[in-house]
């Protein structure tokens, strides 16, 4: 992987990158596009990163459809896949971690400590590994877009964070590799998330400005969906992810729940005038 960067590099050619764990679906092939249209050479990695995963989350059953993903890749006519084993990537006794103080403490890693660690650590090595020009992120993970933006500014990384808008079903549900866990009723139950959202923007757009009323009304969307259990739902800065006063520079509306026994995440980036 690095003789190829080098190739690239020498070449004078730019190199467009899109992270992924694997379990591909139409969210990522969107990232493979844009990294096709902004750069001469593609590549794409699928690496399952243990240091993102606490002790009773779902590392064991996180959907592994490797021959699969090469295809979709292939299609997309990806330059190069790096696919490191574990050992590869965290060698015996490796105890370097790289962490994003203070935000990686908000939203999501309020709730699943260390996970923006294992984040910030394995993106910062493929960096290293890949070192391209420019990395591809969905927006759908908010959070780790607004930690791994100031990773990059903090450590001097020569890389260009750009992000896809969220991708989703027909039915507005966002895609994800675990919508594979839902049964028919839960991938019902699981549009609760978006219809949150929606509700906000709606109240945003009748002339609501009232942070703790939105949230409010939001919080009552999850509530009257009996399968789904409420994680957060916060109103915040997108860029340092701290509660707002008000909103009028914008805001990222952000949800996490519990659908059954697996968590799905959404969010909104909020305008103020449409």
């Amino acid at each position: 992987m690095q003789r190829f960067s080098r190739g690239v590099r020498r070449a004078g050619k730019c190199l467009g990158f899109v992270p992924t764990m694997g379990a591909l679906h139409a969210g990522h092939l969107s990232l493979t596009k844009m990294a096709r249209a902004q750069s001469d050479c593609v590549a794409a990695s699928i690496f399952v990163n243990p240091l993102q995963f606490g002790p009773t989350e779902d590392f064991g059953k996180y959907p592994r459809t490797f021959e699969r993903d090469c295809q979709l890749l292939e299609a997309e006519k990806v330059d190069v896949l790096f696919a490191p084993k574990v050992e590869a990537m965290y060698p015996p006794g490796a105890t370097a971690i790289v962490e994003v103080q203070e935000l990686s403490e908000r939203l999501d890693g309020r709730s699943r400590p260390g996970h923006f660690r294992g984040v910030t650590t394995v993106v910062s090595k493929l960096f290293n590994i890949v070192q391209p020009d420019l990395a591809f992120f969905g927006q759908k993970d908010a959070a780790q877009v607004a930690i791994l933006r100031r990773m990059v500014r903090d450590l001097n990384f020569d890389v260009q964070i750009v992000v896809g808008p969220i991708v989703r079903e027909a039915d507005g549900l966002a895609m994800s590799s675990r919508n594979a866990y839902l049964d028919p009723q839960q991938r019902k139950q699981a549009l609760v998330l978006n219809r949150s959202l929606m509700r906000i923007q709606f109240l945003v757009d009748q002339g609501e400005r009232s942070i703790q009323k939105l949230s409010d009304a939001g919080k009552q969307v999850i509530a009257e969906e009996a399968g789904a259990k409420l994680d957060y739902f916060e109103i915040v800065d997108p860029d340092t992810l701290e509660t707002l006063a008000d909103l009028s520079k914008g805001a990222l509306v952000a949800v996490a729940a519990w659908i059954g026994t697996t968590r799905l995440i959404d969010n909104l980036l909020l305008t103020t005038a449409r």
